[in-house]
């Protein structure tokens, strides 16, 4: 049997320390009584395998594409692990942003102004959202996008952002995308893919239904899904959680 690759290509080098040390120094310059809280509860050791690591899947709409400039407007956050997702534990909210709800994005999240007239501002919901996140590992889809809208978004609102653990399916799929580690019935299923990283096109190689998109809530069980096939079809399941993610 081959050994497993390594998937360091996943990292950028500057991230390739180990990940409890950058969570020490984030815990130690932390201000926020609930930033604080949140990286003392950090119990998971970088050796844990990814079948038995807690996880949570989440996803956030945003007014934009800029966390410099836009802000969250809704957020779906489901626990998750290797083979279960609890659907019962999950929570959706629709925030009141920041930022202005600009019309051209209305149409894709379909958040209105009326939706967010009454709506809590993030500070509201963030112990609830970080008491979720504590001792999980953030599983999320080109997670770069909620590390920086939220590290952002606290920025703005407290002074200082936040460091998370987060899994990308983003990152995993572009990884074996260039078929180099895969045997030969998965070359035979994989070839006449088009090679879209969208969450939709990739759940698609795996046979994963069709969810409509821009829903926090349905992107965040989407993505879920869109792991524990992953972690299914590639063997995953022994992998340390340290081999798989960049610090968040």
């Amino acid at each position: 049997m081959m050994p497993l690759p390594k998937l360091n290509d996943l990292l950028k080098p500057a991230e390739q320390q180990p990940w409890r040390k950058q969570f020490e120094h984030a815990a130690n310059s932390a201000q926020h009584p609930a930033l604080q809280s949140f990286y003392k509860g950090l119990l998971l050791e970088e050796d844990v395998p990814l079948g038995e690591a807690p996880m949570l899947a989440l996803d956030f709409e945003t007014t934009g594409l800029n966390p410099e400039y836009d802000d969250i407007i809704s957020i779906g956050a489901i626990p998750m692990d290797s083979r279960r997702i609890f659907l019962g534990q999950s929570r959706y909210w629709v925030l009141k942003p920041a930022s202005k709800l600009r019309a051209d994005t209305i149409p894709i999240h379909g958040i209105t102004h009326s939706d967010i007239a009454q709506a809590p501002d993030l500070m509201d919901v963030l112990p609830c959202l970080l008491e979720m996140m504590t001792n999980r590992v953030v599983v999320a889809h080109c997670a770069g996008i909620e590390s920086s809208f939220l590290s952002a978004a606290l920025q703005y609102r407290i002074g200082e952002g936040i460091v998370f653990p987060a899994i990308d399916t983003m990152g995993i799929e572009r990884h074996f995308s260039n078929n180099q580690h895969l045997g030969l019935f998965a070359r035979m299923f994989r070839k006449n893919q088009a090679g879209s990283l969208r969450l939709a096109d990739v759940r698609s190689q795996y046979k994963l239904p069709f969810y409509r998109p821009h829903n926090a809530l349905l992107d965040a069980l989407a993505c879920a899904e869109l792991l524990q096939a992953q972690i299914q079809y590639h063997g995953l399941d022994a992998r340390p959680v340290s081999q798989i993610l960049p610090l968040r």
